[in-house]
């Protein structure tokens, strides 16, 4: 590395990224520094990004959370009320020192399709918030991951916020991996019900090129959940019904024969998967 730019503030960090459109952007370094180390990157220059303030604010803006793209997973597993999907999938991010020190700007960044925080944000609708020296833009998720480890962002822009809706209902996340942390998952999902629309939103992760919905899963649980009403008199889903959901989430998947796992244990781990998010949803709406 030939050198450091170190802004003091977004302003002139955006002046930077646009007369140095090569630099690397770097906030928690939980990803960067290991292509580093491992010698699969050598940039001419890093754009240190640790001292913008501006980043590491999170709020709402009316029935919206709005989260500072510097804002830490450690952050991001006390977001408990606000965001239960991302704070569950915050928690199984590493190690403590990780999570102390990744972001959640960083992991959208990086766009790989095992990415833990994904998911809930793709089962959300969140947006993703770009700025550069000549404006700014916001991205649904959805278009902004273009495949594994590709994104919409500009050699200018620079992620500064994440969108999500605050939460109106239960959410879940679960992932499988060889252990129960410091691991990438071999595959995930996450579980978004929005009591107040009536609406259901699923994520796929790490069983496609790109986090995914499992489309035909949420139209058959939205029009289970419809017939007589469940939202409101909160009657048990049967267990042929959870596992109908939980085929269909499997079914959904794209994935890959690799190390981490075949594409025969992947499509079985998301149906395992999709079935108990369900029930530990379910019987937290059934109990409010």
């Amino acid at each position: 590395m030939e050198t450091t730019l170190q802004p003091r503030d977004l302003a002139e960090a955006l002046a930077q990224r646009a007369a140095h459109p090569d630099a690397l952007p770097l906030a928690g370094g939980t990803d960067l520094m290991v292509e580093i180390n491992f010698d699969r990157r050598r940039p001419a220059r890093i754009l240190d990004l640790t001292r913008l303030r501006e980043l590491e604010e999170v709020g709402r803006d009316g029935d919206d959370l709005v989260i500072g793209a510097g804002v830490t997973h450690t952050r991001l597993t006390g977001l408990r009320t606000e965001a239960p999907g991302l704070a569950i999938a915050a928690r199984t991010v590493g190690s403590p020192q990780i999570r102390n020190r990744g972001t959640l700007g960083g992991n959208v960044a990086t766009a790989s399709p095992a990415g833990d925080a994904l998911p809930p944000l793709v089962a959300a609708g969140a947006t993703i918030e770009l700025a550069s020296a000549t404006g700014t833009r916001v991205v649904p998720i959805g278009e902004f991951l273009t495949g594994p480890k590709r994104t919409v962002l500009g050699a200018d822009e620079l992620i500064t916020g994440i969108r999500i809706p605050a939460a109106r209902g239960p959410q879940q996340f679960a992932k499988v991996g060889p252990r129960n942390a410091m691991v990438i998952a071999v595959c995930s999902f996450a579980l978004h019900l929005d009591v107040d629309a009536r609406t259901v939103g699923t994520a796929i992760g790490s069983a496609a090129p790109t986090v995914i919905r499992a489309t035909e899963a949420e139209e058959f649980l939205t029009a289970l959940l419809a017939d007589g009403d469940r939202w409101e008199r909160r009657t048990p889903v049967s267990d042929a019904e959870t596992a109908r959901f939980g085929e269909l989430v499997g079914a959904a998947a794209r994935p890959i024969d690799d190390v981490r796992g075949t594409i025969a244990y992947r499509r079985h781990a998301l149906t395992v998967l999709g079935r108990r998010t369900l029930s530990w949803c379910w019987q937290e709406h059934m109990a409010a």
